[in-house]
């Protein structure tokens, strides 16, 4: 019994812990601009959508260009808190954030360019122990092969349709771009990688992680349990066994 209870109280922590792990991250990374599509770099002339996500009250999209703070012309607005540009030119390039009542959230350094490639590289910090995926694209077509560089030194040296970073840490931040051959090379933007998980498209990721702890915690207790009930039972079952043949021999000695 006091093995049952301590396997007991060892699922309660664990449980306690695990929500206190959401709860941080949620808390940590409860406000954050996301960008649509979710890229650092686009071509001009196409459209892009910001979202001040998690802000409560008045919130407002600011933007610093050419070392001046100002409001981005926004073409369409569901809220003070979303802005959609329908057509992006280069003097939109800059960093962009959110603020509402002293609150910021992450800061994104958005470039704009007239080249022919651009580099899909995400504009939210890529979580620690994750895996990235960089790819090529040019205004002809979705991904090119192309050769990948980072902080202006080759990756690999043939051309290649993605760039998969496998288990992200601190050590990958860089400046990245990508050359394809005969149409051009991008800009080069940096690769952001932080302790915690924004909670955009990538929050499946984490609800995985934990679900798999969650799993490998309670299927070790259950193993523990069972190897305990099965020694409990055994010890059991050999005192009954012990009694029972005691009962006979008490029993033969008597009669004979």
């Amino acid at each position: 019994m006091e093995v049952t209870a301590l396997c007991f109280r060892l699922v309660m922590l664990e449980l306690i812990f695990l929500r206190e792990q959401v709860h941080n991250s949620y808390n940590q990374n409860r406000t954050f601009l996301r960008i649509t599509p979710n890229r650092l770099q686009h071509f001009d002339a196409t459209s892009v959508s910001f979202d001040c996500v998690g802000f409560v009250g008045l919130t407002h999209l600011k933007i610093i260009r050419n070392t001046e703070e100002l409001n981005p012309s926004c073409d369409s607005k569901r809220t003070t808190s979303s802005c959609t540009m329908d057509r992006v030119y280069l003097e939109d390039s800059g960093e962009y954030w959110c603020e509402s009542e002293g609150e910021r959230s992450n800061r994104v350094n958005i470039t704009i360019t007239a080249g022919p490639v651009i580099l899909d590289i995400p504009a939210l910090p890529v979580m620690q122990g994750t895996n990235v995926i960089l790819r090529c694209r040019s205004k002809n077509q979705s991904t090119n092969l192309g050769i990948f560089y980072k902080n202006d030194v080759p990756m690999h040296s043939t051309p290649e349709e993605e760039m998969k970073i496998e288990n992200v840490s601190k050590s990958d931040e860089g400046f990245y771009k990508c050359h394809v051959s005969s149409i051009g090379t991008s800009p080069a933007s940096w690769l952001s990688v932080g302790d915690q998980l924004f909670y955009d498209s990538n929050s499946k990721s984490l609800n995985v992680r934990i679900l798999l702890r969650l799993a490998v915690t309670m299927l070790s207790v259950f193993l523990s349990l069972l190897v305990m009930g099965c020694l409990y039972f055994k010890k059991h079952k050999g005192t009954e066994e012990h009694s029972f043949l005691s009962n006979i021999y008490l029993l033969n000695k008597h009669l004979l």
